[in-house]
């Protein structure tokens, strides 16, 4: 078992494609195709199953990723050690939703990137009730998370900030010259939502039947600028994280309705397996968050 065969694995692991990996290695796709049928037939297992054209991971590969994972970690900080930070390289792959991905990531990923310029960082947008099973496979070395309070046996979750939701509509939104919302206000309304699953949709479900209010209708979206751009066309209340739409209110393109879900406590959530060895590349990049994220917390309270 050679050492390329372990990061070629990782690479087709982390792209689920062939030439794409070879891309990212710098191989001829039937490089890279020989060295994962040697690792197989080595192991004696079939690391991938090719579906059709779509290559996914088999159990037995997933079980064997994860236990390379830290090992090729380890030796990429091997290598770094010698060096000082600004010379610093390895692999880093963070996981996060679509929201944070958008809004409080590109800060934490600038701060980083200016400190540790060598390092490679893999950025994967993944939904979040998913996140947390990319720590237990190993194809993630720190998430963020939109979420309840979390406890978790496995998982070293941090909370780092609060996040505010609230309610939008158009400016011409019959709702919106309303000073103070009365429940009754909301029937026969349309609110824009994310899908089922989701951490705050659950909860707004909750609300909403606890207070009796059902004669509503739902639009369900994949991710908050389909809901944004929804609610400034005019059809319906989004319900969003305040941060999404802080630049619409500004233009005067959404208003924020005096209505607030009790009990609705969400924060951004860093997380990462409690068995993982954080070398020092994951551990700067947890203190860059930390920092980014601090600040932000500074500004809300403000």
């Amino acid at each position: 078992m050679e050492l390329r065969q372990l990061n070629t694995f990782r690479t087709v692991a982390s792209t689920l494609n062939f030439s794409r990996a070879a891309e990212v290695l710098n191989y001829v796709p039937s490089n890279v195709t020989m060295q994962i049928k040697a690792l197989e037939e080595e192991l004696g297992v079939r690391l991938f199953d090719r579906l059709g054209k779509q290559l996914v991971l088999t159990t037995a590969g997933k079980r064997f990723l994860t236990h390379i994972q830290s090992v090729l970690d380890k030796l990429d900080e091997a290598r770094s050690i010698i060096h000082n930070n600004e010379n610093i390289s390895g692999t880093l792959t963070i996981s996060a939703n679509e929201v944070l991905c958008a809004y409080r990531l590109p800060a934490v990923f600038q701060r980083f990137r200016s400190r540790y310029p060598g390092v490679r960082l893999i950025f994967r947008s993944v939904p979040n009730q998913q996140l947390k099973q990319t720590l237990f496979e190993g194809t993630a070395d720190v998430v963020f998370m939109l979420d309840e309070p979390i406890l978790s046996t496995g998982l070293t979750v941090e909370p780092l900030l609060e996040e505010t939701f609230r309610f939008f509509v158009a400016p011409d939104h019959r709702l919106a010259k309303l000073a103070v919302l009365q429940q009754d206000d909301f029937q026969e309304e349309v609110f824009l939502v994310n899908e089922k699953g989701c951490t705050y949709r659950t909860m707004f479900d909750r609300s909403f039947e606890q207070k009796g209010i059902d004669n509503i209708t739902y639009l369900e979206f994949q991710n908050a600028e389909a809901i944004k751009q929804c609610a400034i066309a005019g059809i319906g209340i989004a319900f969003l994280p305040e941060i999404t739409a802080e630049a619409e209110v500004e233009r005067g393109e959404l208003v924020t309705l005096p209505w607030h879900i009790p009990d609705l406590h969400v924060y951004t959530h860093m997380a990462w397996h409690k068995d993982k060895w954080l070398s020092p590349i994951i551990l700067s990049f947890i203190e860059a968050a930390r920092e980014v994220i601090a600040i932000e917390a500074a500004k809300k309270t403000v």
